[in-house]
């Protein structure tokens, strides 16, 4: 069991009205428990909350004037523990539940069969979670962690190529691999204490002997630490921050640590 401290604060300058969708509040589930949770937006307060993907935690609605900013502290106690891959078999796809189906298609940066030929030829004596551990350890191990350049609309296949990206590119890559070997995959967004430098942190999920794994394949965070956010087909459905409008960002902050 581990008890995380969480806090984020962000803030950014509207030239315009706008409408923001924020997903920085961390999701209560069967694994991970809300001690304490405070949000507030600004400096309009009026907000709407509503229930995310799968409805695993929430997104807020708020429409602000010239500027925004979001603080969030919490207090969570995480009872996760962290799988076993390679105990774990590939489930039958007759017998997925239907909300792991769609996990299984491409989505905007996640191409099913992105990585056909690599799947076939670096893994094929592999299956289930001994296959997932070692796609993991592939994007571990030809992945530099860091940006040369603004990476936001990459996909899966761009940022192998490049050999060089952040979580959610790690974590797009692990993905697409798993969809190809018809495991179902989808993105998480999660708070980690021992993440550098300290942000939202991106991981995948995988499906297997008939629930949802955690992986990482950054190799910064582990299941039993990790606080999850919200989940989806890839980075466009978890962003912890939308506009619907032009924004500038002024400062982002995210703090996490071992309470």
């Amino acid at each position: 069991m581990t008890r995380l401290q969480i806090s984020a604060d962000l803030s950014y300058r509207l030239p315009a009205p706008c409408t923001i969708l924020v997903q920085v509040s961390a999701a209560a589930t069967a694994e991970q428990r809300l001690d304490q949770a405070v949000i507030t937006v600004g400096p309009d307060p009026d907000q709407t909350i509503i229930a995310a993907q799968d409805r695993i935690g929430t997104r807020l609605w708020t429409t602000q004037q010239q500027e925004l900013t979001v603080s969030y502290t919490a207090r969570v106690t995480v009872d996760r523990a962290n799988p076993d891959l390679a105990t774990l078999a590939a489930t039958n796809l007759p017998d997925l539940p239907g909300e792991a189906v769609p996990f299984l298609f491409s989505s905007p940066y996640c191409s099913a069969h992105a990585f056909d030929q690599l799947v076939t030829d670096e893994f094929a004596d592999l299956a289930g979670g001994p296959l997932v551990a070692a796609m993991s350890d592939h994007v571990a191990r030809i992945m530099t962690y860091g940006l040369d350049s603004d990476n936001a609309h990459t996909n899966a296949e761009q940022s192998y190529a490049a050999r060089k990206g952040v979580c959610r590119d790690y974590a797009h890559i692990l993905i697409a691999m798993a969809r190809t070997a018809n495991i179902p995959a989808r993105f998480v967004s999660t708070y980690a204490p021992d993440v550098t430098p300290q942000d939202f942190h991106a991981v995948a999920e995988v499906f297997l002997d008939g629930r949802w794994h955690l992986v990482d394949p950054t190799g910064m965070a582990v299941a039993s630490d990790m606080a999850v956010i919200g989940i989806g087909r890839d980075a466009t459905d978890v962003s912890f921050l939308t506009g619907f409008g032009s924004m500038e960002m002024v400062t982002q902050r995210v703090q996490v640590s071992r309470a």
